[in-house]
Formats: C-alpha cells, structure tokens, sequence
C-alpha cells in the first residue's frame, strides 16, 4: 500500500510542481542559451530501478565533452567543467528540477537513492549492485543529505577522486541507501524532502543526525 500512495503522490506532486515551476524555468533557458555552449537540457543514461537503464533530464551545467575530461564521472570543488551560471544551479539544486520529468514518468521519485552513472554505479561491491536499486531512485535521499557536499569530500581528499569514490563515500552512501529501505515510510520521506529544503538554507546544519540517530555513522 505504501509503494502505491507514494506512487500517486509522485504523479500528483510532480504534476503540480512543473506547473508551478515553468515560470521559473524561463529565465533559466534563457541564461543558459546565452552563456556556456549554449546548451538547455542535458540528457544521461543512469542507473535506476531494478538496475534498469533510463535518460534522466537535468539543465546543463558543465561542458559537453566533461565525461571525457578531467575527473570524468566524479566532480570536484570548482570543477573548471563546470559553467559559471551551472555553478550557481549546481549549488543551488536548481539543476535538478526537470527531472520532475523523470518522476512523471516513473523512472524516479521524489525520495530514494541518487541514479548513478553506469561507471559509478559498477564501483559499489556485487552484493550492495543487487540491492541498492530495489526502489525507484530519487530526486533526493539521505545518500544526497548526507553528501551534499561530496564535491569538496573528494577535492579535500588525499586519495585520487576516483579511489575517494569508490574507497571512501560509496561504501557509506550504499550503508545509508539500505538504511532507507529498512526505514522508508512516510514520515521519512517527508523528513528527506523536508531536510533537503533545510540544507539549501542552512547547509552547515547538523540536523540529519538529530533527527535519524540510528543513520550508519562515517569511518572518515
């Protein structure tokens, strides 16, 4: 019964959210039109539920050919891909409005798991690859909460971006998304939505833990 109300509340907020975003969206397009490479919307295959393979929308914010260069899939603390108006929708999370999209259609939701590239997502041990994804990925999660700031996670590391990655955050994050699937009700999932709002206001809040005592605690 879950899955479904959550499921509804998908359609019918996601529904409500482009209506009332598309004003917004706007000046936005326009922005990105007149800077950068001149690119709106950017479309990545990534990870989702079941394993399965889907494009998820985001607004451009780094250079086309980024994939390819520098740290490939992982993004650092002023990454030099990324453009100067997607710096600002980066940090403010306003990249990731038009996968709303992506909920409509059910290829996401508003809380779960982050959908990681193919190449991140083959990072994560065989056993965590066979759970991770057994709900749908989401817009937001404690996987993101917690590493709001993964960027500066790995620039400050000691370690090369890809071993900090794989050696350091995605063992953690994989603890905290298997956290969410023994914990996922309601009240969680508007505490995640609601702690997301929190953290773009006041992002060096402590809050999560208080609220989630029993999260898997860091070894970093």
């Amino acid at each position: 019964m879950y899955k479904i109300i959550k499921r509804f509340f998908d359609i019918v907020f996601s529904l409500v959210a482009l209506i009332i975003l598309l004003p917004f969206f706007i000046p936005i397009i326009i922005l990105l039109l007149l800077t950068g490479e001149h690119e709106v919307f950017y479309k990545q295959d990534r990870v989702g539920y079941k394993n399965k393979i889907f494009g998820i929308l985001k607004f451009a914010t780094m250079l086309k050919n980024s994939p390819n260069m520098g740290s490939k899939d992982l993004t650092t603390r002023n990454d030099p891909r990324v453009t100067s108006v997607g710096r600002f929708l980066r940090k403010t999370k306003l990249n990731e409005l038009p996968q709303m999209i992506n909920i409509l259609t059910g290829d996401m939701s508003f809380v779960g798991p982050r959908p990681l590239m193919k190449s991140g997502f083959d990072r994560y041990s065989a056993d965590m690859k066979e759970k991770v994804y057994n709900v749908r990925p989401g817009l937001t999660g404690i996987g993101s909460i917690v590493f709001r700031d993964e960027e500066l996670v790995i620039t400050q590391s000691k370690l090369f971006p890809e071993e900090c990655y794989r050696d350091v955050i995605l063992p953690h994050k994989g603890a905290l998304e298997l956290w969410y699937q023994q914990h996922q009700n309601f009240y969680t999932d508007f505490m995640l939505l609601f702690l997301t709002a929190w953290y773009v206001v006041f992002p060096q809040s402590k809050l999560v833990s208080k609220i989630f005592p029993s999260l898997p605690k860091a070894s970093f």
